[in-house]
């Protein structure tokens, strides 16, 4: 990296100097919220991630462990390199650089020193909300890893390369480098060191995790919410009578569960102050807006979506007044895995066992939701190995071994929850709202899910709770909800057809 540092270096600059910065660099907007003014940026056409520009280096340490496929595509050493090159001549070009050294992970003992390379200060203060801050100068520390992003490179080489398009994000492991070329979007950034965690921890015998996290005022009764983007992860562990770990990634180790971030990344789909107040009223100074519609008077209006379905506000963790400050918890007592049924027959509350919670796990079934990646414009069932599928470095049966003997030893309760539709599939039905997913999560919580009447599906196996509070057996019993009792089996059975099949592929 010769030559970066010969810059006009801007290094680990406090968020109210990344502010002053990104005024002065006219690539966004102050935006007006009820709690103070925050920046916002519009990431171009890039509102999502580019999962299939994601590429590692494949050599002789690579080339057996990690998982190879549309997840983790293998490039040469000598395209990475030229890559390399193309990122660093674009910086040697520029009068200033920003540098943000921080941690990711809460647990000293396993924590990663991570470094980023922009050029320009909101990427910049995106990282710092995200990662561990800290205010020890380690400048001439040599990290375990270092992303250069050079967002505003296009690979105009990309075909002869082999590659997918003029979007490049790109990893050697070897040289502890990644590389990230021709888009804005932040979450870049971030999913590629949740990347390399989840390669690291393992060998660790720690088992990396796709999920939320929250706790009691004491650190226990710790509740896990796994989920992709959009089934509600960040929403319900933002919950105003518990204590917020994190809302995306942790580790499981031998002492419990901790954070790898020192910020949360929420969608504003819809945002309201009544039905997420939290997330609301973290949108103050220093939080960051990534693709908001504004209204005439610099006002955000988060029902619009014209820009994308994938608005988000990143904003530091100890916005959330609750906040638990250690940011680790203990061993799990309850499980949750989140998921966003768009064919609306799956209960809103399964009771997994032990064997079953494998399957749903390496299952990892949700709907992708509009505008989280690229070219998806209307919820479409997916499924996505450990929750997590466009994140592991590993094969996912490693994951699943690595639960499977947590849950052993801790005795974790799991639950399958549904946060998508009912009363018929997507076009048809309707979505389960916050409050009742809310209300669902609460009986998990205080115990009162043991309590209740369970029913055996028609078509899957699972066992359901159809007395959840006060929520009634029109929602709990999901077939009570369709017009056409024989319609709804119908989708059921096609959805564990899908399963099934999903399953042969790793039988």
């Amino acid at each position: 990296m010769k030559g970066i540092f010969d810059k006009n270096l801007f290094y680990n600059l406090s968020r109210s100097g990344l502010f002053d910065h990104e005024i002065k660099g006219a690539v966004g907007d102050i935006i007006k919220t009820k709690y103070g003014e925050v920046f916002g940026i519009h990431t171009g056409k890039f509102t999502g991630r580019s999962p299939n520009d994601k590429f590692i280096v494949k050599d002789d340490t690579t080339k057996d462990t990690i998982w190879w496929g549309d997840v983790n595509k293998p490039v040469s050493k000598e395209i990475f390199n030229d890559l390399k090159e193309k990122a660093l001549s674009h910086f040697n070009q520029k009068e200033d650089v920003y540098l943000f050294d921080g941690y990711c992970g809460a647990n000293k003992s396993t924590q990663k020193h991570v470094r980023f390379i922009h050029e320009m200060a909101w990427q910049q203060h995106f990282v710092s909300n995200m990662f561990i801050n800290t205010k020890e100068d380690l400048k001439n520390k040599e990290p375990d890893f270092t992303i250069i992003n050079a967002c505003s490179v296009i690979n105009e080489d990309w075909k002869k390369q082999n590659l997918n398009s003029e979007v490049g994000i790109v990893f050697d492991l070897e040289q502890k480098l990644g590389i990230i070329l021709g888009t804005w979007y932040g979450g870049e950034n971030k999913k590629g060191i949740f990347s390399l965690m989840n390669y690291w921890l393992p060998e660790e015998d720690i088992l990396p995790m796709h999920c939320a996290a929250n706790v009691n005022e004491h650190g226990g009764n710790t509740c896990l919410f796994f989920g992709l983007s959009g089934t509600g992860k960040t929403s319900l562990s933002a919950d105003p009578n518990r204590w917020l770990v994190g809302d995306d990634e942790h580790g499981w180790d031998a002492n419990g569960i901790f954070n790898f971030e020192g910020g949360c990344y929420a969608k504003t789909i819809n945002l309201t102050e009544e039905n997420e107040p939290d997330i609301y009223r973290a949108i103050r100074k220093n939080a960051l807006l990534e693709n908001i519609f504004l209204n005439d008077d610099g006002t955000p209006d988060y029902t619009n979506v014209s820009i994308t379905q994938n608005g988000r506000v990143s904003y530091p963790i100890d916005h959330i007044p609750n906040m638990y400050e250690p940011q680790v918890g203990d061993h799990p007592e309850n499980i949750i895995f989140l998921t966003c049924d768009a064919y609306g027959v799956l209960p809103p509350v399964s009771v997994l066992n032990h064997e079953q919670a494998m399957y749903y796990f390496l299952s990892g079934y949700t709907s992708k939701v509009a505008g989280t990646e690229r070219g998806v414009t209307e919820p479409e069932a997916t499924f996505s190995p450990c929750f997590g599928g466009a994140f592991l470095t590993r094969h996912p049966k490693e994951y699943c071994e690595l639960l499977k003997r947590k849950l052993e030893q801790h005795g974790s309760n799991v639950y399958l929850v549904n946060t998508g539709w009912f009363g018929g599939q997507y076009g048809v039905g309707e979505r389960l709202s916050i409050q009742t997913t809310r209300e669902c999560v609460n009986n998990i919580l205080n115990g009162n899910i043991q309590n209740s009447r369970l029913q055996k599906h028609s078509v899957f196996d699972l066992e359901y709770a159809v007395e959840i509070g006060d929520i009634p057996l029109t929602i709990t019993d999901p077939i009570r909800s369709w017009a056409n009792p024989l319609e709804y089996n119908q989708t059921a059975v096609r959805l564990r057809d899908m399963f099934e099949e999903n399953s042969d592929t790793y039988a």
